[in-house]
C-alpha cells in the first residue's frame, strides 16, 4: 500500500488525487485515438435538436475512468475480498456497457444492446456478486433504516453444499439486491444525457460513500470510492460543456454498479437511495412518461429523462447541469446525515 497507513484520511485524499491525475493524463490520448479511429457518439433522433451537433463526439470515456480506478486501487489499497468484489462488480457492469457502446458504434445507431440483452447481462452480474457478498463478505440480508428500524429479508433462505462449502441464498434479499444494483446502473445511465451531468453527480455521490466507508473504518472501500470520484474529476475536465468526450455506457453502468456494490457491502442500501436520489428521480421520470403515454396518449413531461424536460422549458444545458449538481450535493448531505441515524 502506498502512503502511511497511520494517516487514513491522507490515504483517501491521495487516492482521489491519483485517480484524477491518471484520468486527466490519459484522457487526451484516448480522445485522440478515438478521433483517429472515427469512434463517436450516436445521437437520438428524437432527442433535443440542439444535441445533434454533438454527433461524432468521442465516447467510451468510461474506459479511462475505470483504468484510473483500477490503477489507483492497485497502488493504494490492500486486496481485501470486499474491495475485489466491489471492483469486480464495477468492471463487470463496465464491460457490459462497453459491449453496448461498441454495438452502437458498429451499427451506427443510438441504441446498442436490446433491453432484454442488457438485463440478462445485469442479472448474471448481480447473481454472482450476490452469492459472493452474502457468503464470503458477511453481508447480512437485513435492510437498515435511519432510526434503528430494520427489515429482515433472510426469512426465505435456501442452504446447500457446493464444493464442501455451505452456500446460502436469501431469496427476498436477492430480489432487493437485483433491484438496487441493476436499477442504479440503469439510473446513472439514464442520467448521462448532458455534458458533465453524470460525471458531476456521480462524483458527489461517491465522495459521500467514501466518507461513509471511512467512518465505518473500511479504508479500502473508502479509497475505492475516492478513486471513482477522482476518475470522474479527471474525466470532467474534458466532459464539461462543450464536451470533448462522453463517458458512454461503459462509464455510466460501471459507476452506478460500483455505487450500489459499495452500498450492499456496507449495508447502507437505504442511505445509497437517498445519496443517489437524483438518479432515481431521473429513472422515475422515464417510467412515468412511458406509462402515461401508453395509458392516456399524453406525456407528463415535455421530454424524458427529466433533464431534457428542463431543456425543453428553455433552460440552458449548463444551467440544468449546475442545478442538478446542487440537488445531488443536497441529497448527498442528507444521506450522510441519515447515516448517523442508522441503528
Amino acid at each position: 500500500m502506498f502512503g502511511n497507513p497511520q494517516y487514513p484520511t491522507y490515504q483517501v485524499f491521495l487516492a482521489l488525487l491519483i485517480a484524477a491525475l491518471i484520468a486527466g493524463f490519459i484522457m487526451p490520448l484516448w480522445i485522440r485515438l478515438l478521433k483517429i479511429e472515427g469512434i463517436g457518439q450516436q445521437i437520438r433522433a428524437d432527442g433535443p435538436q440542439r444535441h445533434l451537433v454533438k454527433a461524432g463526439t468521442p465516447t467510451m470515456g468510461g474506459v479511462v475512468i475505470l483504468l484510473a480506478v483500477v490503477l489507483t486501487c492497485l497502488i493504494m489499497c490492500k486486496p481485501t475480498f470486499e474491495l475485489l468484489l466491489a471492483i469486480g462488480a464495477t468492471l463487470a457492469t463496465g464491460a457490459l456497457g462497453l459491449f453496448d457502446d461498441i454495438t452502437k458504434v458498429v451499427q451506427s445507431r443510438s441504441l446498442g444492446l436490446t433491453p432484454s440483452g442488457k438485463m440478462a447481462g445485469l442479472t448474471l452480474i448481480v447473481v454472482v456478486f450476490f452469492v459472493l457478498a452474502v457468503n464470503f463478505c458477511d453481508v447480512q440480508p437485513v435492510i437498515a433504516f435511519p432510526g434503528g428500524f430494520a427489515i429482515d429479508l433472510g426469512i426465505l433462505t435456501t442452504t446447500f453444499m457446493a464444493g464442501g462449502m455451505e452456500i446460502q441464498i436469501p431469496w427476498l434479499y436477492l430480489i432487493f439486491v437485483f433491484l438496487l444494483l441493476a436499477g442504479m446502473s440503469n439510473a446513472v445511465n439514464l442520467t448521462d444525457g448532458l455534458d458533465g451531468l453524470a460525471g458531476g453527480t456521480v462524483m458527489m455521490a461517491m465522495l459521500v460513500m467514501a466518507a461513509i466507508c471511512f467512518i465505518r473504518d473500511d479504508i479500502n472501500l473508502a479509497m475505492f470510492c475516492a478513486s471513482c470520484a477522482g476518475g470522474c474529476i479527471g474525466f470532467l475536465w474534458f466532459n464539461a460543456y462543450p464536451a470533448s468526450i462522453f463517458m458512454g455506457d461503459t462509464g455510466s453502468l460501471a459507476l452506478g454498479g460500483g455505487l450500489a456494490a459499495v452500498a450492499i457491502l456496507t449495508n447502507t442500501e437505504v442511505i445509497s437511495l437517498v445519496v443517489g436520489a437524483l438518479f432515481i428521480v431521473e429513472t422515475l421520470s422515464v417510467m412515468i412518461q412511458v406509462v402515461s403515454f401508453k395509458a392516456t396518449g399524453k406525456r407528463v413531461f415535455l421530454m424524458a429523462p427529466l433533464h431534457h424536460h428542463f431543456e425543453k422549458k428553455g433552460w440552458a444545458e449548463t444551467t440544468v447541469v449546475i442545478r442538478f449538481w446542487i440537488v445531488s450535493a443536497a441529497c448527498g448531505a442528507l444521506g450522510l446525515a441519515l447515516f448517523f441515524q442508522l441503528g
